[in-house]
């Protein structure tokens, strides 16, 4: 899953969320310097993208477009993903999506000494495109996806990746709500149990 999944899945703790946007930033042992809720959120996004991974409904997207994205499928469907999560928002919150983005804006913002090297140099692009709530829209994945495919030396393909998205629309959401469902229920029960 990508930020916002992530960030929906935090809960309500603002250490939680913290650790889990910032985890792909921590690598190895680095993650010693955090401790309390922060490194379980860095340990439930380890524990989310493992589930992620390794379910047969995230398999079978990436096998959809996985002609068009070889080793980067994952990573697009991810992004997918979270664009069914945008656009769907009023199914899964009762936040309004612009007031929930703008919370982690202002939650990372506030925290910016403690990001990460790595976390330090996206977050300024996250906020002013608006990543969060750009997921919903063609426009703003593109924009997500030319940024991606940039990072990659343009190796991955993704700026064209909205064109996939549409073709196989209907079959995408459909894997998205079963697998996110089942996400959602996995995360709540491994999230008491890190914090219980």
């Amino acid at each position: 899953m990508n930020f916002l999944a992530h960030a929906h899945l935090s809960g309500n703790d603002e250490d939680i969320l913290f650790g889990n946007l910032i985890a792909d930033s921590v690598k190895g042992n680095a993650s010693i310097k955090y401790s309390g809720n922060i490194l379980t959120g860095i340990t439930l996004h380890r524990l989310i993208d493992s589930f992620t991974d390794n379910h047969p409904v995230h398999k079978k997207s990436r096998n959809i477009i996985r002609g068009d994205f070889g080793k980067f499928s994952g990573i697009v469907v991810d992004l997918y993903y979270d664009h069914f999560l945008a656009a769907n928002w009023h199914r899964f919150s009762d936040e309004q999506l612009k007031f929930f983005t703008s919370r982690v804006y202002r939650m990372l913002s506030k925290r910016f000494f403690m990001l990460p090297a790595r976390s330090k140099r996206i977050l300024p692009f996250m906020i002013s495109q608006d990543w969060l709530a750009n997921y919903a829209n063609f426009d703003g994945m593109e924009n997500i996806l030319y940024g991606m495919d940039k990072r990659t030396g343009f190796r991955s393909g993704m700026k064209d990746a909205v064109k996939p998205l549409r073709k196989h629309y209907s079959e995408l959401e459909k894997d998205f709500f079963e697998f996110y469902d089942e996400l959602s229920s996995y995360v709540m029960i491994q999230r008491n149990q890190l914090i219980s």
